[in-house]
């Protein structure tokens, strides 16, 4: 990781360790938007999260999607309810029109603006806060100039999802694949969630104690948290090659490891945790439903399976 970009991952995870604990992220999530409007604020004025992607000529940072993908995993280790993703995409998407619209993209840019993309209308992430939103269906760009959008109650309420309803939208281009790209940049959320929810498992089994001794201590427990190591791990690697080439390949790739790796550790920190991770108080049961959730969007781990054995067979 460069230097620059190591400082803004640093940046990024002072102001979520400050501004979004863990009270702070359940306020969000049950805010009437959300997200934590004034935390929103802060990542993009003194980040410029939402200006990432975008080319300085047109508002933006002019940075690459490394640098998305490093805010969003650092974002994604707390659950931190933001619509940065939704918007990232719907700044690509307008980027990739064939008359990208400048206004747009700066007020996208300066976090004035919320944005998403659809690829299924009944499950849209911040479709219901979404100023501007794109359709995308791997052919054709539609942006929609006259919607509807109905909240969707899930499980994961860290994760704002709605049902668009389109009334009217012009085509602006041809689809680069920007459904490759949200699976790349909700691969790296991934990882970073499962990474967080890892380190809260191995803190939890040293201070929880058993037979007299701490239960991370136990040689059963300690095999079983170095696999999930080397699984998020391995993951991260899948990951961060997608991100330095993406492709059709790497992003279905890269979705699949992710899903699989975050399934993996929460399912062992459930059980590592006792009946106390299922209970409303306690942060693991939202880091479960976020992995089972992130898992089923943008298609479930079967689909981009299915992809990758068309590549081989």
């Amino acid at each position: 990781m460069s230097e620059e970009r190591e400082l803004l991952r640093s940046t990024v995870a002072a102001l979520v360790e400050k501004h979004a604990p863990p009270a702070a992220v359940r306020s969000a999530m049950e805010s009437e938007r959300g997200y934590d409007e004034s935390l929103w604020n802060l990542l993009c004025e003194q980040v410029g999260a939402a200006a990432l992607v975008v080319p300085e000529e047109s508002g933006g940072a002019g940075g690459e999607l490394a640098d998305a993908a490093v805010v969003l995993e650092e974002l994604g280790k707390a659950l931190v309810p933001t619509p940065l993703l939704g918007t990232t995409l719907a700044e690509l998407a307008l980027l990739a029109a064939d008359e990208p619209d400048a206004d747009a993209l700066e007020e996208l840019a300066a976090g004035s603006k919320i944005g998403t993309v659809v690829f299924d209308s009944d499950v849209v992430i911040n479709g219901d806060v979404a100023d501007m939103v794109v359709a995308a269906d791997g052919q054709r760009l539609k942006r929609l100039t006259q919607f509807t959008a109905h909240r969707v109650e899930t499980m994961d309420l860290t994760r704002r999802l709605a049902r668009i309803e389109s009334q009217d939208d012009t085509d602006i281009g041809a689809d680069p694949g920007i459904a490759d790209t949200a699976a790349i940049l909700l691969a790296a959320e991934q990882i970073g969630a499962a990474t967080r929810c890892l380190d809260l498992t191995v803190a939890y089994t040293k201070d929880r104690v058993q037979f007299g001794r701490p239960v991370g201590s136990f040689q059963a427990l300690k095999h079983r948290m170095a696999d999930l190591y080397v699984a998020v791990q391995s993951a991260r690697a899948v990951v961060n090659d997608a991100i330095a080439e993406p492709s059709p390949t790497s992003a279905a790739l890269a979705r699949f490891t992710a899903s699989e790796a975050f399934s993996k550790v929460v399912a062992e920190a459930v059980q590592m945790h006792g009946g106390i991770a299922i209970t409303w108080e306690h942060d693991i049961q939202l880091y479960f439903k976020r992995a089972h959730g992130s898992a089923q969007l943008l298609g479930p781990p079967r689909e981009h399976l299915r992809r990758l054995e068309s590549e081989v067979l």
